[in-house]
């Protein structure tokens, strides 16, 4: 019985090997090939295509003025809604003892501008006199929505003023630009009369519908804001206990903010440099942010399918990986203008609904890459269940719209967050939020296509 069992053990070993399909009935066990193959016999084309008009998806802000060889000069400017506090603290104080106001501007330690650090420069902000419209453009013209002869406030800035702020995720570099304590005390009164209209961004903007900020004066660099805010400080009478008391000096309130889920715009003017025109006109793949050029291309996944079908024919086979490898040139610029940090690669077909709709990639119509300095190349990594979803959806067969890809800059949110399994050990991970077009600071890359590897890996199982 013992010598039955172990042979019926080794006879389900063997027909394991096997997946039980038509191709191989009748087909001896020991008869058997096993191989992994990497194919990289492909290639891509593309054209760089004007792309000056981009939809905002983010609360970042790009301010100032730039002129750089190589590039071109780029002028940059905002206006923004508010997202109002909730709550706003009234308790021990009044509108009199609101004492000063400011609007700040945090930029990152790093890449928080681009240009000549020490350009003076001076900005201006202005009240809107009507709501922004939605969807709103880099190309919006707000001419009508301010008037030019009532300037809110107006500062000097530098990239390299202001103090730091330390947080628990990051260090920023504040700018902070005084404004009218009147703002301040206005907010503070309608507050006071009704505090629901700051129970959302569409009902304040009905009362306040937001700001435009210019550069006023010179050119030398363009910041990088990652965040806007309106500071209120102001003095607060405390009762400690039933017979003493004191007044706070120096509280402070966010009373607005800048964020994601309010209209917002960064209004882009690029007029590009000749050099940059003639590497287009000679069929150059040139990548140019923000709100300058980006890549169309023809991405040979019926090549690829082909050349597959016909090397596997009747044998078992398993796709490990699809993978493209983009090497990149960067063009001589003033200020040594880098490459973008983030591609985004998306069905042409597919681009304007994935922009509008705030999406995030699915390695099926879309994908993202990042720039390594190191090797001065993107890796789309992910393209997997694309070539399965034409394989097995559609038989094969590729469309127009599966061929036709854009390759465009982005800007990548990420949210990071700590997973602690023992006093000893933790871990941090990330997962994106959010991806939208790139104003975050200007970048530009040429394309090899040429040099580009388009490689599929796959494993065969040839049965004799």
């Amino acid at each position: 019985m013992k010598h039955l069992f172990n042979v019926i053990l080794a006879v389900a070993a063997l027909l394991s090997l096997y997946a039980c399909t038509d191709d191989t009935i009748g087909v001896t066990i020991t008869d058997t090939q096993s191989s992994v193959i990497e194919d990289s016999s492909f290639v891509i084309t593309g054209k760089s295509v004007l792309n000056n008009r981009i939809q905002m998806r983010t609360s970042a802000k790009m301010l100032g003025e730039l002129n750089a060889d190589g590039y071109g000069h780029l002028s940059a400017q905002a206006v923004t809604q508010w997202m109002p506090a909730m709550t706003i603290d009234t308790t021990g104080t009044s509108a009199d003892w609101i004492d000063s106001c400011r609007l700040k501007l945090r930029l990152p330690l790093t890449n928080g501008y681009t240009g000549d650090s020490l350009a003076p420069m001076r900005l201006n902000v202005y009240r809107l006199t009507k709501q922004l419209t939605s969807p709103i453009y880099s190309d919006f013209d707000p001419t009508g929505y301010y008037d030019p002869e009532q300037v809110l406030a107006s500062g000097s800035y530098s990239p390299i003023a202001g103090w730091y702020e330390v947080s628990s995720s990051d260090t920023v570099r504040t700018l902070s630009i005084p404004m009218p304590t009147s703002l301040a005390r206005e907010v503070f009164n309608k507050y006071k009369e009704n505090p629901d209209i700051f129970s959302n961004p569409k009902s304040f903007a009905e009362f306040f519908p937001g700001i435009y900020i210019a550069n006023s004066y010179g050119s030398g660099h363009v910041l990088n804001s990652q965040s806007t805010e309106f500071d209120v400080f102001y003095r607060q009478h405390v009762q400690l206990t039933d017979t003493t008391d004191t007044i706070y000096p120096a509280q402070s309130q966010c009373y607005l903010a800048s964020t994601p889920e309010i209209i917002s715009d960064n209004i882009i003017h690029l007029d590009i440099d000749d050099d940059v025109t003639q590497m287009v006109d000679d069929g150059q793949a040139i990548i140019l942010a923000p709100a300058g050029y980006e890549v169309q291309v023809r991405f040979p996944i019926q090549d690829i399918i082909d050349s597959y079908k016909a090397n596997i024919g009747n044998n078992l086979a398993v796709i490990n990986k699809l993978e493209l490898e983009l090497p990149v040139e960067i063009p001589a610029t003033e200020y040594n203008i880098q490459p973008p940090t983030y591609l985004l690669m998306v069905k042409t077909a597919k681009k304007d609904d994935f922009i509008n709709g705030d999406s995030l990639t699915n390695n099926k119509d879309s994908f993202y890459a990042v720039y390594s300095s190191k090797t001065k190349k993107y890796s789309f990594s992910g393209l997997r269940d694309y070539i399965l979803n034409i394989i097995e959806n559609q038989g094969g067969i590729a469309t127009e719209e599966d061929i036709n890809f854009t390759i465009t800059p982005v800007d990548v949110t990420t949210y990071t967050y700590s997973s602690s399994y023992s006093y000893y050990y933790s871990s941090t991970s990330s997962t994106v939020t959010k991806i939208s077009p790139m104003v975050t600071r200007p970048a530009i890359a040429r394309l090899l296509l040429d040099k580009a590897k388009v490689k599929i890996t796959y494993s065969k199982q040839i049965v004799n």
